[in-house]
């Protein structure tokens, strides 16, 4: 059997599957739905306890922010090249391998000893989730006959979504009962049950013939995004004095540039290309593409600021951060399936543009967030995320796969994960820059516009030492420099709010521009084409 394309294996789309019984294909499944749980559980799990982590290190968010992009860039890297490795030395190996990296890079995460340690296991980790996820669906599609699919990708998408639900939830709770390094102590004892279960059941399928690897492609895009990202995260960084000119942030560009060329060229004239670029000749495909991008931009970006709101400034406990999370869930499993049915219906360009605008108008109020929310500011934009999230990703599928021949599915399928992991990192560098930027600039602005002299400010001067000379205790003297800090505290507090309500007004921004590819999208198919397009997908 040929591999027609790295992203997906050999067999990923095929039709076929080999005589099996019939309780062996949902063993298969259950191994794997374990498995995408662990991986899809760990994305999420760490945002709420990023204020923990940051505390106990001592480190900035432009520092932060890569202890969840060291993560994703490992993983949306691996994710093309998997089918290959996987048809090349057998889906049992690399699926079982893929596990124990996996665990493996979460124990070491558990015991990381400062930040490098930590970022460098997060992006060792990334590599076993990057192989497992595609690999382990591969593997289930392969066993299921063509008419069982969606069933199956169904249960799938259970563990997806309910990890998506219920990470922050376990891991504020883990954090709030033990520490930060518990969310990566948890893989341990179910990836080791996992890995004996993947070897013990799953029977092995190696391709009979494989191509050579696209070494060139592979490592032309991974030097593209990860230089390309340190440029974009650390234009403002504080050790980086030179700003965007400096020698470092422009070096990035360029070798992000040269990288890009060379990956293009190869794509073009390969005999056997990592990633076919030839499918974005279609007009719906691409435009799906630049939506997926643009929405894990907006969403994964932002979302990692909104625990960091909660707990820095409302003072929310970490628990309490992640419960805020679950409905969103919840909303998004009961109305996925409905979602699907509509796609059929009715024109999916409709159901796809109320998700959009759903969606933005979540990151819209959120751009009003204060010191002074009240628990219903927060929670309503949450509940719009999730119709949001609900209404998206079906008719967009549906509609992107229609131009796509059946040979093709599998990997354009596929190449929607890739897009959505870049665009996820790419959110976290750019909304985390524009987070650290506008925090200098209205910590600056708030400062000058405060008058020393003036009566109001005295007058709260006066108060806050005799609050401090009443209720807290210390050496005698120091209550006019504790009502200074207290004032510049109170500075600092807000600016960073006003710098996270900027983020999440241009998460808004971006979203809104997506109504433009989706209005130009061609709908125009074949009857109960899309339903089975986006069921692959």
């Amino acid at each position: 059997m040929k591999n027609e394309n790295s992203i997906s294996g050999g067999s990923f789309g095929s039709g076929k599957t080999s005589p099996r019984q019939s309780s062996y294909k949902w063993v298969v499944l259950a191994v794997v739905m374990v498995g995408t749980f662990m991986v899809i559980l760990d994305s999420s799990i760490v945002n709420v306890a990023l204020p923990k982590i940051m505390a106990a290190f001592g480190i900035p968010i432009e520092t932060a922010e890569w202890v969840l992009n060291g993560y994703l860039i490992s993983f949306g890297a691996l994710l093309p090249g998997s089918g290959w490795f996987a048809d090349r030395f057998g889906y049992r190996k690399i699926f079982t391998l893929s596990l124990i990296i996996f665990t493996l890079g979460s124990f070491l995460c558990a015991i990381s000893w400062n930040e490098k340690a930590l970022i460098f296991f997060r992006v060792f980790q990334g590599i076993g989730g990057g192989m497992l996820m595609p690999v382990g669906m591969a593997a289930v599609l392969r066993e299921f006959p063509y008419e069982k699919r969606g069933t199956a990708l169904g249960f799938w998408a259970v563990a997806a979504a309910g990890s998506s639900s219920f990470g922050p939830i376990v891991g504020g709770y883990l954090v709030d009962r033990f520490d930060w390094s518990s969310i990566f102590l948890i893989n341990v004892p179910i990836g080791i049950l996992g890995v004996f279960a993947a070897w013990a059941i799953l029977k092995d399928y190696k391709a009979e013939r494989s191509h050579n690897f696209d070494w060139i492609g592979f490592g032309s895009m991974t030097t593209f995004i990860v230089t390309l990202l340190l440029a974009l995260a650390d234009g403002n960084a504080a050790w980086n004095t030179g700003g965007w000119t400096s020698v470092f942030i422009l070096t990035n560009f360029t070798i992000a540039g040269i990288s890009l060329i060379v990956f293009l060229v190869n794509e073009f004239t390969s005999s056997h290309p990592m990633i076919n670029i030839k499918l974005f000749r279609s007009f719906n495909y691409s435009m799906s593409n630049l939506v997926f991008f643009i929405f894990g931009l907006s969403a994964f970006g932002s979302n990692f600021l909104l625990p960091l709101y909660l707990q820095n400034s409302l003072g929310y406990t970490a628990f309490q951060a992640g419960l805020i999370y679950l409905p969103m869930g919840i909303i998004q499993g009961i109305l996925g399936p409905f979602a699907g049915v509509l796609t059929d219906k009715i024109n999916p360009k409709i159901i796809a543009l109320a998700g959009i605008v759903l969606l933005a108008s979540s990151w819209y109020l959120n751009g009003f967030l204060s010191l002074f929310s009240m628990h219903s500011q927060i929670i309503f934009p949450i509940y719009l995320r999730g119709f949001g999230m609900a209404f998206i990703f079906t008719p967009l599928s549906a509609i992107a796969l229609t131009d796509i021949g059946k040979k093709d599915i599998a990997q354009a399928s596929g190449m929607f994960n890739v897009i959505r992991q870049v665009g996820r990192s790419f959110g976290l560098a750019i909304i985390g820059t524009i987070f650290t930027e506008r925090t200098l600039f209205h910590t600056a602005i708030d400062g000058q516009s405060m008058n020393r002299y003036s009566p109001a400010f005295q007058k709260v001067l006066s108060n806050l030492n005799y609050f401090c000379m009443r209720v807290l205790s210390g050496p005698p003297g120091i209550e006019s420099q504790r009502a200074s800090a207290l004032i510049l505290s109170n500075v600092s507090q807000q600016a960073t709010v006003q710098a996270s309500d900027d983020a999440f007004l241009f998460a808004f921004a971006m979203m809104i521009l997506c109504v433009i590819p989706v209005i130009l999208l061609r709908t125009r198919r074949k009857k109960g084409e899309g339903a089975k397009a986006a069921a692959i997908g």
